[in-house]
């Protein structure tokens, strides 16, 4: 794989994650405004758009399963951390999603 086309995938991961990462700190203020529904719509928007991502990488780990040599560059090695981080963002949004709601309930 050429650098340009390696450039090209990264910075998919990294629009994709970023948009993700940017639905799942608008769901964090919809969390504490007590908006669970559009809260929740906001992490399902934010999976998606991490799905996006995924993709990206998934073709990539593809040609490299089937024989295509990849130079690593650090605009990859970003990407990937830009997703991974997100990732684990989203994560931890929906588990403060469930305290929310329970919180809110409780009162």
């Amino acid at each position: 794989m050429d650098s340009e086309k390696l450039q090209e995938v990264a910075f998919e991961i990294i629009l994709s994650s970023g948009e993700a990462r940017t639905l799942v700190h608008e769901s964090f203020q919809q969390m504490r405004a007590g908006n669970f529904a559009a809260a929740e719509q906001k992490l399902e928007d934010a999976n998606d758009s991490l799905v996006k991502a995924h993709r990206a990488q998934t073709g990539l780990l593809q040609e490299y399963a089937s024989g295509e040599k990849i130079e690593m560059e650090i605009i990859m090695v970003h990407a990937q951390d830009h997703l991974m981080t997100t990732m684990t963002l989203k994560e931890v949004a929906a588990e403060m999603l469930v305290l929310h709601q329970r919180q809110a309930a409780s009162k």
